[in-house]
């Protein structure tokens, strides 16, 4: 072969290769990729009592907009939901879904059952294991209980979320109702039950996810 003959070649060759690549390349198409945040919750993730599309997650999918972050929200709350009922389910919705953060935000009903510590631990722990293992990042929310449930209850009840985030690696939040349920003005938070937030909460517990959140992203 010539020289001016393989010099022919070698540029018909990476004009073909070139071509080939009609797309952007592999490694920026995966740093491109989409996320998908699967939040796995109660009802104060579910909207309950809520106008549709009034709730913290999906006014967090309005601030993934804002932001132009290509995320999207698969919101698989449960209104009720322990953290036994969010074990169980979790597998599938991984399975289903393949999300790059989970969010879990469950614990509340556990207190309201008068279940023990130790079993909100481990389901905790086998949460925040299971999507870790499924390549997730994992954000716990945690929840804190009035005074009436006994000052040592609930020391060792907020302590379990945090103990578990460590231990996991994994982002907290420390108090999904922090300026809320604390807040000077808290009754007018609530609704009539005394129990879930009303609409206008959500934005402040929006905040204090979105505080944590927005670094995994």
């Amino acid at each position: 072969m010539t020289e001016g003959v393989r010099r022919d070649f070698i540029l018909r060759l990476a004009g073909g290769l070139l071509a080939g690549f009609c797309g952007p390349a592999p490694w920026a198409a995966g740093r491109r990729k989409e996320q998908r945040i699967l939040v796995l919750g109660d009802s104060l993730s579910a909207e309950y009592g809520l106008a549709r599309g009034t709730g913290w997650v999906a006014l967090l999918e309005a601030r993934l907009q804002r932001e132009k972050i290509a995320a999207t929200v698969v919101n698989a709350s449960v209104s009720g939901d322990t953290t036994a009922g969010g074990r169980s389910r979790l597998p599938a919705l991984l399975a289903q879904h393949r999300p790059t953060v989970v969010v879990i935000e469950l614990g509340g009903n556990d207190a309201l059952r008068g279940l023990p510590l130790k079993n909100t631990e481990d389901n905790l722990t086998a949460m925040a294991a299971a999507a870790r293992k499924a390549g997730a990042q994992v954000l716990l929310v945690g929840m804190q209980v009035p005074p009436n449930y006994g000052t040592d209850y609930a020391r060792r009840f907020a302590a379990t979320f945090a103990s578990v985030a460590q231990a996991q690696h994994s982002a907290l939040v420390p108090f999904l109702l922090e300026g809320v349920a604390n807040a000077p003005d808290a009754a007018a938070l609530f609704q009539s039950d005394r129990i879930h937030p009303n609409s206008q909460a959500h934005p402040r517990m929006l905040e204090n996810v979105w505080a944590v959140l927005k670094g995994l992203l």
